[in-house]
């Protein structure tokens, strides 16, 4: 499903995916409208753009989980600015994507997003790094990540590729993923939690 509401972007991304071989189930221009329409659409994976009319794209990620808790939410917005990235992620976005990103790279970004691969950036990588090492020096502590879960992302964050980083580490490529999916789980089951009231009580904005 994709959710845009600027029309020729919307139906544009609806037709790349389309011609790539997928099944658009809806395109909608309304986050409220999104929300009604995906549970009758059933969407594996929704492409959704954060900057809506009506609702905020958090809301929207909010709300789409709530009703449909195994959907894969791939962000595809005009800003990479480090709060729009990490307000997306903490609602549980699967991944994110600026709209400057090529086509082949859009379409690679699905298909990791429907394999069940965080789309997870150099940049954005070196964002949830931060949030961690913000997080650690909370006199509470953060979220428990292992040694291997720093080095790998911490790798990520310098630009490597997941094969590259798993050859560094010496370990397959589908491990590096899985590091990769746990470091990001573990940052959004946090965030439902404590990190709202942290980032409240600490002046984290």
């Amino acid at each position: 499903m994709v959710v845009d509401d600027h029309p020729m972007w919307r139906d544009g991304v609806a037709r790349d995916l389309t011609d790539a071989g997928y099944l658009v189930t809806a395109a909608i221009g309304e986050g409220a409208q999104a929300l009604r329409v995906a549970r009758a659409a059933r969407p594996d994976v929704v492409v959704l753009d954060l900057q809506l009319t009506d609702l905020p794209g958090v809301e929207v990620i909010r709300g789409l989980l709530d009703a449909l808790p195994e959907v894969r939410i791939l962000m595809l917005s005009a800003s990479g600015e480090q709060r729009d990235v990490l307000d997306a992620l903490k609602a549980g976005a699967a991944g994110y994507l600026v709209k400057s990103a090529g086509r082949q790279e859009f379409l690679e970004a699905v298909r990791r997003t429907a394999d069940g691969e965080a789309v997870f950036t150099a940049g954005l990588a070196g964002l949830v790094l931060g949030e961690y090492r913000k997080l650690a020096r909370s006199p509470k502590g953060g979220p428990q990540l292992t040694a291997r879960e720093i080095e790998v992302l911490r790798l990520v964050a310098k630009g490597l590729s997941y094969k590259h980083v798993a050859e560094e580490l010496g370990v397959s490529i589908r491990t590096v993923q899985n590091h990769v999916q746990n470091t990001l789980g573990k940052l959004q089951l946090h965030n439902r939690s404590a990190l709202v009231r942290y980032a409240l009580e600490h002046g984290l904005d």
